[in-house]
């Protein structure tokens, strides 16, 4: 690795060891140094490595020398004061005891995905900001789309994420208010009753031609609209009066309302005519006097319809403001495509632990307060940016490094007996910078488990250290006890690795991987009183969730390492 990679690696470890009293974390070190240095993701296995290495020594140095190696590489890191929160809503120029009402629409025809989480996160923390009001409103006028059993997956997450909203609304409960403001654009001469075919639609708004249609007077308009209620679906539409030549295609005299048959999750048949989106959200707006809404960008080109909406339906405007949308690279977030996958077996289901969903998210063991901190961080911006697993994950892996206990977990064991070793009872910490929550014991003689990948890199005469317990050396098939002490393995030994005593209460484990691949082996006895959901970090291994108890095994879900 060259010489100035490690430079900056060095200086942000002992930046982070500063910081945190003398320990710095790898996983933080990693995520500081690819932020700043985004030239350097193809390298960010060989910077793991590196990391680990740098922040295992800078570890063993007093907080005293910490500061001074930071003082003599890098000063400006160390004399740098604690910047002061940045406002990311500074830019909104909201004024203090300014009225402030948010509102986050999610339509039931999905699981929420981390996009979602973005989105109410920060309107919800907006609203939170100014003590305003914070409203979760679905948006559920479509019947071809709206589900019932996304209703309940959306509350079940948002309350898991931690929104708490002040009122829950459905769109679908205005039905009757949706009327009465088409009717007033109707009566106003702002919208009108399209009979043309949809494929004439299509071709009229493509090429800026008003159809004959348009010309009709208020009075036919309203006749037709009642007729609406009990035609046909495809026979009419009701349409916007907009700017057919207009560049933003949207204004081109959009459909606001057509007749659908299907039934309604909520309202099964009492309706049949039913609001577009641009309609529904921006009357809803209206009606629940929504302040400020933030949004993904996507929805930008539709913003000045649905200003127009409100302007015609004498509503006072709604402050959008749209920022980039993301999605963690290679992972795939269409509901769509999501929903083929799960159908035809390619996925386990929406939390299929390869995906973003907020239920594969937290059935692999993220944490919501992990998940809040990186939305966060990305900002409010239009600026497009590529978003690894890795960025996300720095933020869970620094919150579940203080949180979860410590456990032995032998991948693929293989058996090894070392010769003269004392009979000892080894007692390890659950967690080694809380002491207070225990330790677990382990009767040792000379016969180990240890990983089947350890054992291939064993080489003749090199020294070896089983974790907090024993020195060994390989001496050609053999593995012959050397000594106990830490120090003889610091000064001259090759690797650490885990292990598990050879005894019969092990407990059988399995571990499934993002990719899919199931991982087994063993694990310290301890583990039984594991409780399905807990988060535990298996030493040299990751961290993984305990996600079900079978009879004669444990199934946990891997997090990250």
């Amino acid at each position: 690795m060259e010489e100035n990679l490690k430079i900056i690696i060095k200086k942000y470890a002992l930046q982070n060891a500063v910081k945190y009293k003398g320990k710095a974390n790898p996983g933080a070190v990693i995520g500081k140094v690819l932020a700043e240095n985004p030239e350097f993701r193809q390298k960010a296995s060989e910077i793991g490595k590196e990391a680990a290495k740098i922040t295992k020594e800078i570890n063993k140095l007093s907080l005293e020398k910490q500061e001074k190696e930071l003082q003599e590489l890098a000063p400006e890191l160390l004399e740098k004061k604690e910047a002061k929160e940045k406002d990311i809503f500074e830019f909104l120029g909201i004024r203090e005891g300014q009225k402030v009402v948010t509102a986050f629409p999610p339509e039931p025809s999905k699981y929420p995905h981390i996009g979602h989480a973005k989105a109410i996160i920060v309107n919800y923390e907006l609203a939170r900001r100014y003590n305003g009001t914070f409203y979760l409103r679905f948006e559920d006028t479509n019947p071809e789309l709206a589900d019932e059993e996304f209703y309940k997956i959306h509350l079940e997450n948002y309350e898991w994420l931690g929104i708490k909203p002040d009122k829950i609304e459905y769109a679908s409960d205005y039905m009757e208010e949706f009327y009465k403001y088409a009717e007033k654009m109707i009566s106003e001469n702002h919208a009108y009753v399209c009979a043309c075919s949809q494929e004439t639609i299509k071709e009229n708004r493509k090429n800026g031609v008003e159809c004959e249609c348009r010309y009709s007077n208020p009075e036919k308009n309203l006749e037709r609209w009642n007729m609406m209620f009990k035609s046909r679906a495809g026979k009419y539409v009701l349409r916007l009066k907009g700017h057919m030549q207009s560049q933003n295609t949207t204004l081109r005299d959009p459909v606001i309302f057509r007749i659908i048959e299907e039934p309604h999750p909520r309202k099964e048949k009492e309706y049949r005519l039913w609001p577009n989106y641009d309609f529904e959200s921006a009357v809803m707006d209206g009606i629940e006097g929504i302040t400020h809404r933030l949004r993904s960008k996507e929805f930008e080109l539709r913003n000045e319809l649905q200003r127009l909406i409100q302007t015609l339906a004498d509503f006072k405007e709604t402050k959008i403001y749209e920022f980039a949308r993301f999605n963690l690279e290679g992972v795939e977030s269409s509901g769509r495509i999501i929903r083929e996958n799960v159908q035809k077996k390619q996925l386990i289901g929406w939390d299929d632990p390869s995906l973003t969903t907020l239920v594969a998210l937290r059935r692999r063991g993220f944490l919501p307060e992990a998940i809040k901190e990186f939305v966060l961080s990305t900002g409010i911006t239009k600026t497009e940016a590529v978003l690894t697993w890795n960025d996300l994950i720095v933020h869970n892996r620094r919150l579940l490094d203080s949180k979860c206990n410590r456990y032995f977990f032998v991948e693929s064991p293989k058996q090894i007996e070392i010769e003269n070793a004392k009979e000892q009872s080894v007692e390890l910490k659950l967690h080694p910078e809380h002491p207070e929550r225990g330790t677990r014991k382990f009767r040792t003689k000379g016969k180990f488990y240890v990983a089947e990948k350890d054992l291939k890199e064993f080489k003749d005469g090199r020294l070896y250290r089983l974790m907090d317990c024993l020195n060994f050396v390989k001496k050609k098939s053999k593995f012959v006890f050397d000594s106990l002490g830490y120090e003889k393995y610091k000064n001259h030994g090759d690797k650490i690795i885990h292990w598990l005593p050879v005894q019969k209460d092990l407990v059988k484990v399995e571990v499934l991987m993002p990719n899919k691949e199931v991982k087994k082996g063993l694990a310290e006895p301890m583990v039984k009183n594991l409780k399905v959901g807990e988060v535990v970090q298996f030493a040299r291994f990751g961290f993984c969730r305990l996600d079900s108890k079978k009879s004669d095994r444990l199934m946990f879900w891997y997090t990250h390492d």
